[in-house]
């Protein structure tokens, strides 16, 4: 049998014969790009009343502002600090960090595979808590769930099973991070990140049922965080949120502009540590600009905000979505500091974050190991459950 190799000649001739087509979108989503930042500055003169007034009539408009936009009049809160190495950033970093307690959670997963006879799946989640104190000491742990046919529903033909393994790796993820936040002392100093968001867009094309789910689980981590007055912040590292775009497109009357996003617009305006103010999100709705996942958020539907935080000179800013009770409680630039602090930590990503994620990633032993397990338990119990002939030959050659 002969094998076929990537052919990149033939690539590139295809390239040259489509170029106007990319040539064509590239001068498209510049003009509208330059049309956008010329927006951003006339916005700059704007009060946040005038901007309010001007979108009053939506009912999600992209964003709000508050009163840090009147404040400093311009998309960027400066660092004031400099450093010229990363040990002068570190020297800055541990004095602000110290002795606050940061916590992060994570999760993997294994999913249903042809390799076994019938339906099973895993879910892992890690988390850690670093408490930053001089004596080193650290939380780390696991927790784990296996999901049967019946968690499945393997008798149905709708539902992907990955999407059901999914759904319950996230529940488990924010259920950890609500009861973290619920066994904590009131009010105390300590720092919640979550990997992902606080807004479900993610699940705006989802069904109702499906939305709901997402909801639900994301407001249990709002209402434990606004009640318990313990922060909480979703550190989103690349982010496609348009929320800034679509206001800017109200308040200007510009044509839409799909790929533009607001990471993108804000490159220019932000230098490491720099940050926008703080925005209430009032996202539009992907399919209906009326319809969006903030519908189903019941009282907390105005009470997530955002802001962008340069965290590296090489990518665009990352999102921090964040409760507004925190900025009303004039948290915010603690909290921010404490995010800078984790990302000076990590050298360009929240250091907290980056070990929940080596605590919760399963690797590819740790699924022949499970796959054996299966098998074994099985055995035992007398079930009916077969592994494939290859994963056989391949567990027999990979003795764990």
């Amino acid at each position: 049998m002969t094998v076929m190799v990537f052919r990149a000649d033939r690539v590139l001739a295809v390239l040259r014969q489509k170029r106007e087509a990319f040539a064509t979108f590239d001068r498209g989503l510049s003009e509208r790009r330059e049309w956008y930042r010329q927006a951003m500055e006339k916005l700059c003169q704007w009060s946040s009343a005038k901007i309010a007034e001007r979108v009053a009539r939506l009912a999600f408009p992209g964003a709000l502002p508050t009163q840090e936009w009147d404040l400093y009049s311009s998309w960027t809160v400066p660092f004031k600090q400099k450093w010229n190495s990363y040990e002068e950033s570190y020297e800055w970093a541990r004095p602000v960090i110290k002795n606050i307690p940061t916590f992060a959670v994570d999760g993997s997963q294994i999913y249903p595979s042809k390799d076994l006879s019938i339906p099973v799946a895993l879910v892992q989640i890690g988390w850690y808590e670093n408490y930053h104190c001089d004596q080193g000491l650290y939380q780390k742990d696991i927790q784990v769930d296996v999901l049967t046919p019946k968690d499945l529903e393997a008798g149905s033909s709708g539902e992907p099973k990955e999407s059901i393994v999914n759904r319950r790796r996230f529940q488990m993820e924010t259920e950890k991070v609500a009861e973290y936040i619920w066994q904590s002392r009131p009010g105390s100093q300590k720092l919640a990140f979550l990997d992902g968001v606080l807004v479900a867009t993610f699940a705006e094309t989802l069904d109702a049922k499906s939305q709901d789910f997402y909801v639900e689980c994301l407001l249990q981590v709002l209402r434990a965080s606004e009640q318990n007055r313990i922060p909480v912040v979703a550190y989103i590292d690349t982010t496609y949120s348009s929320d800034l775009v679509t206001l800017l497109r109200h308040c200007f009357d510009l044509p839409e502009a799909p790929y533009l996003h607001d990471a993108q617009l804000l490159s220019s305006w932000l230098e490491w540590g720099d940050r926008t103010p703080f925005f209430v999100c009032a996202c539009s709705g992907v399919l209906n600009p009326q319809e969006g996942i903030l519908n189903r958020y019941q009282e907390m539907q105005r009470r997530v905000g955002f802001v962008y935080l340069r965290t590296t000179n090489e990518n665009f800013p990352a999102r921090l979505e964040i409760p507004v009770w925190v900025y009303e409680a004039g948290l915010l630039d603690w909290l921010v500091d404490l995010v800078r602090c984790e990302v000076i930590i990590g050298r360009g990503y929240p250091y907290v974050l980056e070990t929940a994620d080596q605590v919760a990633v399963i690797r590819n032993e740790d699924r022949n190991l499970f796959l054996r397990l299966m098998q074994e338990w099985a055995s035992r119990e007398k079930l009916n459950l077969r592994l494939s002939r290859k994963t056989l030959s391949k567990l027999q050659r990979r003795r764990i």
